[in-house]
C-alpha cells in the first residue's frame, strides 16, 4: 500500500483511513455530511496526490494526443485545460483524464507539450496504453511519483489561495492554469479546475513541498473555517453534480456516448481511436443512456441494482447512489434503455426484491 506526502497529516488529524488504489487515503475525518457541507458552502481541502501526470513532449505531440482523446488538443491555448477520455478501440473507455497545454520552457525548438492528469487506478494502464500508441516524433514521462496534487474545492477558496501568490487568481477563468510562485515555493501549476462543483482550484507542486503547502494552505484558511475532506465528500460532492466516477458509471466497455459525453467526442476534428464507431453511433443513436435518478424512498440507490420500468421488465442498472447532502434526498446514476432515458420518466429500483418508485431526473442534481 503506498502512502501520499500527506499521510502523516491525515494520520495526525484522526482521520478515518482505507485503501484506495493502491493508497492509503483518509475517507473522512469529522464526517462525510459535514465535510461535504463545508466545500460546498465555505472551503475544504482534499489530498489527490494518488492522482497520475504524464508529460507528452516533442514535435508530434498533438498528433499522439488527438489520436488517443476524444476532446480537440487543437482548440487548447497555452495555459488551457479540457475535459477528455481515452477511448479504446472497441468504443470503450480506458479512462477518462484531463489535458493541460503546457508553456514550451521545457522543450527544443518546435516541440509542445502536454499534461495529461489520469485516474490513479488506470495509472499504469493507461501508460501503457498511451505507449502503445505512440508512432510519433514525441516522448512521454512520468511523473506521477515526483508530483503532489492538492484540490483547493469551495467558493472561499480564492479568500485562503490569493494572499499565498502574486498570480491573479481572480483572472483565472475556469478550465484554466498558471505557473508561479505559491506559499514561497516556485513552480507550482495552480488550476482552476475541480471535481466538486464548489469552484476552487487544484496545486500540482514537487512532492517534498506538498506537506508543506497543506500547512500554509490551513494557516491562511484557519480564520475561514478551512477542514480537510476526505474521499467520501469527494464522491458525494461529484455525484451532486452529475460528474462520472470511472469503474462506476464509466469503464472499458462504455461509449462516450452513452454515457452524455458527448461533448467531448469531437468527431469533426479527424479520426482518432474508436472515432468511425462513435460516428456510426450519433448517426443511428445508442440502445442505453446513463440518466440521473431521484428515489421517492428514503433508501439509497447501490452500484448494480436492478432498473424495471413501470411494467416490471428489466431496462437498466444503478451504477453509483447516495444520500444528497446537499438535497436531503436520495440520488443516483444509471443506465437504462434510451426510451426510458427522458427526464421525469418514473422507473423502479429494486432493492433486495423490493421496488422503490424512482424518476428519471435531468443533470445536474445540485444547481
Amino acid at each position: 500500500m503506498k502512502n501520499t506526502p500527506l499521510t502523516e497529516k491525515h494520520l495526525a488529524l484522526g482521520a478515518k483511513m482505507a485503501p484506495f488504489a493502491g493508497y492509503h487515503m483518509p475517507i473522512s475525518y469529522t464526517g462525510i455530511n459535514e465535510e461535504h457541507q463545508n466545500v460546498r458552502n465555505n472551503v475544504g481541502v482534499f489530498d489527490v496526490c494518488h492522482m497520475g501526470e504524464f508529460i507528452i513532449r516533442g514535435k508530434q505531440a498533438l498528433d499522439l494526443v488527438q489520436k488517443v482523446t476524444s476532446n480537440d488538443a487543437s482548440k487548447l491555448a497555452i495555459g488551457q485545460a479540457q475535459y477528455s477520455c481515452l477511448p479504446n478501440e472497441q468504443g470503450g473507455i480506458v479512462d477518462d483524464l484531463l489535458v493541460y497545454r503546457l508553456t514550451e520552457e521545457m522543450c527544443s525548438e518546435g516541440e509542445i507539450a502536454f499534461m495529461l492528469v489520469v485516474n490513479a487506478s488506470n495509472m499504469e494502464k493507461d501508460w501503457e496504453w498511451i505507449n502503445a500508441q505512440n508512432t510519433f516524433d514525441t516522448r512521454l514521462i512520468n511523473i506521477s511519483e515526483q508530483t503532489g496534487l492538492i484540490a483547493l474545492q469551495g467558493p472561499r477558496s480564492l479568500d485562503v489561495l490569493q494572499p499565498l501568490t502574486d498570480i491573479d487568481l481572480a483572472s483565472l477563468k475556469y478550465y484554466t492554469f498558471a505557473k508561479g510562485k505559491v506559499a514561497g515555493m516556485d513552480h507550482v501549476l495552480v488550476s482552476a479546475t475541480g471535481y466538486t462543483g464548489a469552484g476552487g482550484f487544484e496545486l500540482y507542486l514537487a512532492n517534498e513541498h506538498t506537506a508543506a503547502m497543506w500547512d500554509a494552505l490551513f494557516e491562511s484558511g484557519k480564520p475561514l473555517g478551512i477542514q480537510p475532506t476526505g474521499l467520501g465528500a469527494r464522491d458525494t460532492l461529484r455525484l451532486e453534480m452529475g460528474y462520472c466516477l470511472y469503474g462506476n458509471d464509466i469503464d472499458d466497455a462504455t461509449s462516450p456516448l452513452e454515457a452524455g459525453l458527448g461533448w467531448i467526442t469531437k468527431l469533426d476534428k479527424g479520426a482518432f481511436i474508436s472515432s468511425s464507431l462513435f460516428r456510426k453511433q450519433k448517426e443511428t443513436g445508442v440502445a442505453r443512456k446513463l440518466v440521473g435518478l431521484t428515489l421517492e424512498d428514503r433508501r439509497v440507490p447501490r452500484h448494480g441494482y436492478p432498473i424495471e420500468d413501470q411494467e416490471g421488465n428489466l431496462i437498466g442498472e444503478v451504477t453509483s447512489g447516495t444520500m444528497s447532502p446537499s438535497l436531503q434526498i436520495p440520488i443516483g446514476m444509471g443506465y437504462v434503455q434510451t426510451p426510458f432515458a427522458g427526464a421525469g420518466t418514473p422507473v423502479f429500483v429494486v432493492v433486495g426484491g423490493k421496488k422503490l418508485p424512482a424518476r428519471v431526473t435531468k443533470l445536474p442534481f445540485y444547481k
